[in-house]
């Protein structure tokens, strides 16, 4: 077992770390107990881990998503919007235009890899207003390549289909 795999196996244990339904490993870490309308937190926040061979796949949810990179190997969100692909770099080495967090606004497609080959990367996602699974919505490479034809590559790599 090579050092990353280990780092890897580490982390989900130490953190203990489920299956994401989008790909990865989480683990809800806080969740407020002050709500908006009785019945949504204000706040959530998860350990999210994600690997060369383990995306996070295009999803959207209706609310404003907050990264915070940790640990590992740079991260790539990748967004799909007016503009098309846009990507955005989390990660220590700030002079490749990396950053230690970025938001990515409600109602946004998005998902996220890690570009180095048998990397992995730690990093930490907070929702405001809290995240719901009812607020999810995991979303196909059909209706994707639909609205965004010139993006084919990421949007099969970033859909289950």
């Amino acid at each position: 077992m090579d050092q990353s795999n280990r780092k890897i196996d580490y982390y989900i244990d130490k953190l203990n770390l489920k299956p994401h339904p989008e790909g990865g490993f989480y683990k809800e870490t806080y969740r407020s107990i002050e709500s908006i309308n009785g019945n949504r937190s204000l706040m959530t926040s998860i350990y999210f881990l994600l690997t060369s061979d383990n995306v996070s796949h295009f999803h959207r949810i209706k609310s404003d998503e907050h990264w915070f990179y940790h640990a590992g190997d740079s991260l790539t969100v990748h967004l799909l919007n007016e503009h098309g692909h846009v990507k955005l770099k989390l990660g220590p080495i700030l002079e490749n235009g990396e950053e230690f967090h970025h938001v990515v606004p409600k109602n946004t497609i998005f998902g996220s890899s890690v570009e180095e080959e048998g990397g992995f990367s730690l990093v930490s996602c907070v929702v405001a207003p809290g995240f719901d699974f009812e607020d999810f919505e995991l979303l196909n490479s059909t209706e994707l390549l639909r609205h965004f034809p010139d993006e084919k590559e990421i949007i099969t790599k970033l859909t289950f289909e």
